[in-house]
């Protein structure tokens, strides 16, 4: 009798310490992969280009099992829509291609040109488990827009100025420098464009989109054209300086002129001629548009003229010359 009660006792204590579970098994759980919300799809070239971000959990907000079946489609819909109709004679797409959780496709667009297609997918589970299809996209499909060809890249005063050849009225350009990806720089009706953004001595790269817009408020994407380089060098002197007036001091001759603009400007230089003499330089670099000329002697006539410099050492052409004779 003494030896069965330490055993009855350890046993109630298993019993009522909370160590084990008692209550009805959890369900299993279903790992049935969330709804795609964000499928996007755009024209380009020849090709319909469609991504979307692959889901990366389940409704039950836990970490999604793999393997999963993509299931993108794309057809024609007939009014009014149908998600059933439409599934069943839409075309599925294969040969997906997902990096970094993204899912792309690129689908020959021959077959539907002219045709406004509708498309959306549904993610499947490995047991065919889905909550159905994503946010639907219509798309009208179009002849492919012309690339531009002949991109051409130059150095202005102004900036880079690119040129192409290209059928169309609106065009998007997209830019890089050094390490920087690519992205949209401009979008203009004419095949030209000048980037006053763009800085001496850098290197840029520049390729060129056609666009066609399109019914839906959305447009399709030529091929992008070759690319075109190009680092500006600064060989452009500043503007030449007006309105230089000279005028008598008791001794001295005081000039004036209107002062340039350009974000480069260094400053002025002015030159000087006694009679008909040779013009030499008698101020470099003059910072304002101004200069006081006390080297001077009564009775003699002087002539003037004025240049601009920039930071690189450009110079503009000499102003006109005017003349002065002090008493």
């Amino acid at each position: 009798m003494h030896r069965v009660l330490p055993a009855l006792i350890a046993a109630a204590a298993l019993l009522t310490g909370g160590c084990g579970y008692t209550g009805d098994p959890l369900p299993p759980l279903a790992n049935i992969p969330t709804r795609v919300n964000d499928l996007a799809a755009v024209q380009r070239g020849g090709r319909i280009m469609v991504q979307f971000t692959v889901p990366p959990r389940t409704t039950e907000d836990k970490v999604i099992k793999t393997p999963l079946k993509l299931d993108l489609r794309i057809g024609t819909a007939e009014p009014p829509f149908s998600q059933e109709g439409w599934a069943a004679h839409a075309t599925p797409v294969a040969g997906s291609a997902v990096t970094n959780g993204v899912a792309r496709y690129e689908i020959p667009a021959a077959e539907w040109t002219n045709k406004e297609v509708t498309l959306a997918v549904r993610v499947l589970s490995a047991r065919g488990k889905t909550v159905g299809w994503s946010n639907f996209v219509n798309l009208p499909v179009v002849a492919p827009p012309e690339r531009p060809a002949e991109v051409h890249a130059e150095a202005t005063a102004e900036g880079v100025r690119l040129t192409w050849r290209a059928r169309g009225d609106s065009f998007r350009i997209y830019r890089r420098t050094g390490s920087e990806r690519f992205a949209p720089a401009a979008n203009v009706p004419q095949p030209s464009w000048t980037d006053s953004g763009a800085e001496f001595g850098k290197h840029y790269i520049y390729q060129v989109q056609t666009l066609v817009k399109l019914s839906n408020n959305t447009e399709a994407e030529s091929d992008l054209s070759e690319e075109a380089g190009i680092t500006p060098v600064d060989v452009f002197p500043p503007a030449v300086p007006k309105g230089l007036n000279a005028a008598t001091a008791p001794n001295s001759i005081e000039l004036s002129w209107e002062g340039d603009t350009e974000p480069d400007l260094a400053g002025y230089r002015v030159y000087r001629s006694t009679g008909a003499g040779p013009f030499e330089k008698i101020g470099d670099p003059v910072a304002i548009p101004s200069y006081s000329d006390r080297n001077v002697e009564h009775g003699k006539t002087y002539r003037y003229a004025v240049s601009a410099i920039d930071k690189t050492g450009n110079e503009s052409a000499r102003s006109g010359p005017v003349e002065a004779t002090l008493p």
